[in-house]
């Protein structure tokens, strides 16, 4: 039968002493749990690709509009406003995945420069792929959806153990 604790158990106040092989079993499940983590790297992920992968759909949010603004308001030649809207997502997707999804406290030009790198062999992953099945017949937006998905695991396993190497969760 389980016991209620009160308030006093749960926070440690005065009063009714608090239960000291509690929180002693739940640092040791805390330490155990650590310690899963590092024999399995995998462990964390899921939650890891989830990150990655909304940062990157908050960079094609990014690129859509600079793209938009550089070529129709600010009359930039295509090429041109493309190519810069697509830097300034690469900064945004460096940026949050340097913070957030592999939590790094200072950003590394030398990380920068390797997301860089890691961006554009993802890119010529999805540029072989879409051209490759658009030749074979596949239709152009089922071909680009595949193109995508591999750029994406190129991305995510070079970001996870090029880019930021043994830096995650």
């Amino acid at each position: 039968m389980q016991r209620f604790r009160t308030f006093s158990e749960r926070t440690g106040e005065p009063g009714e002493e608090a239960d000291s092989t509690d929180r002693n079993a739940r640092r040791r499940a805390g330490i155990l749990s650590r310690a899963r983590r590092i024999r399995n790297p995998m462990a964390g992920m899921p939650g890891l690709a989830l990150r990655f992968a909304v940062v990157g759909g908050g960079g094609v949010v990014v690129n859509t509009v600079v793209l938009f603004v550089l070529y129709h308001w600010a009359g930039l030649p295509l090429l041109v406003a493309s190519s810069i809207a697509v830097e300034i997502a690469v900064v945004h997707n460096y940026l949050l995945n340097d913070r957030w999804t592999f939590a790094v406290a200072t950003p590394s030009l030398g990380r920068f420069l390797k997301f860089n790198v890691s961006v554009l062999g993802g890119l010529g992953v999805n540029v072989l792929i879409v051209w490759s099945l658009v030749r074979t017949g596949m239709h152009l937006l089922l071909a680009n959806c595949l193109g995508i998905a591999a750029a994406f695991a190129v991305n995510f396993a070079s970001s996870t153990g090029w880019v930021w190497g043994r830096r995650r969760r």
